[in-house]
């Protein structure tokens, strides 16, 4: 287990919900939404030298439209300050959490250096101005909460998944501490978000993208699924000098989840 990033105990065989079968016209219809998804990609890859220009509202259409393209209808309830210094912080489930914060505010994203030999995303994390976190190395992590600090004092926004690993969405990991920190020390606010899908109406772990699960795995499990919907719930921000210590900001980020979450009342909005 990794000091920075904590592997969770789930796995696809115990905790991920077998999807429907697969009927053999589902299988056409799957592929062209890889596809989609894939040139959505490559278009940001190609547009990343224009970054600076493009408006953060195209940019929150775009991430939507990605998530849209692999079948997932979204739902996002509540809205992150659209200007200055913010943390972003949520649960992590699967690899869709990713283009779901994005679409809340886009922000610098903290990620394993592993992530950078994704093939595609990779190049547009890197490209993207993602922070990368060597895990394996407790020695750099005054350096990178440091940097984290720095472009938080700057007034970018950051997204992070303080959990370290992906969790089935039924279970899930404690907030790590680490990257509270560098809001205290830019006295920015913390903004949680909460995220989960739901298929049929009922809570699901198809989407989850935990273990020794493969990314194709995970990608054709979404790309097959019927009617999957992610919904966000964007909470109220933790403002600057609400906690008096990163313990007490992560645990005020990583607030229960209630019994009636308001995001299973709001209006589809992709």
């Amino acid at each position: 287990m990794s000091t920075w990033l904590p592997t969770a105990p789930c796995t696809p065989r115990a905790c991920v919900e077998a999807s429907a079968a697969v009927r053999a016209r589902d299988v056409p219809r799957a592929v062209l939404r890889l596809g989609a998804v894939l040139l959505l990609l490559l278009a940001g890859i190609a547009l990343t030298p224009f970054g600076a220009r493009i408006p953060p509202s195209l940019v929150r259409r775009w991430c939507r439209w990605i998530v849209r393209a692999a079948g997932v209808r979204v739902r996002i309830t509540g809205a992150a300050a659209p200007t200055g210094g913010l943390l972003l912080v949520a649960n992590h489930i699967s690899w869709l959490d990713i283009p779901l914060l994005a679409a809340v505010r886009p922000a610098r994203m903290l990620a394993k250096t592993e992530v950078r030999h994704w093939p595609v995303a990779g190049a547009l994390a890197a490209r993207g101005g993602t922070l990368f976190i060597d895990r394996d190395r407790l020695r750099a992590l005054p350096d990178t909460v440091s940097r984290i600090a720095g472009a938080l004092r700057e007034g970018a926004a950051v997204a992070a998944f303080p959990e370290g690993s992906t969790w089935c969405g039924r279970a899930q990991g404690t907030f790590r501490r680490a990257v509270f920190q560098a809001a205290l020390d830019a006295r920015v606010p913390v903004q949680p978000v909460r995220i989960g899908y739901r298929l049929g109406g009922t809570a699901t772990t198809a989407p989850a993208y935990v273990g020794e699960d493969t990314l194709l795995a995970s990608l054709w499990r979404v790309a097959t699924s019927r009617g999957l919907i992610a919904e966000v719930e964007v909470r109220d921000p933790l403002p600057p000098g609400s906690s008096p210590d990163r313990r007490a900001l992560a645990r005020a980020a990583q607030q229960p989840e209630t019994a009636a979450p308001a995001w299973t009342h709001t209006v589809l909005v992709a």
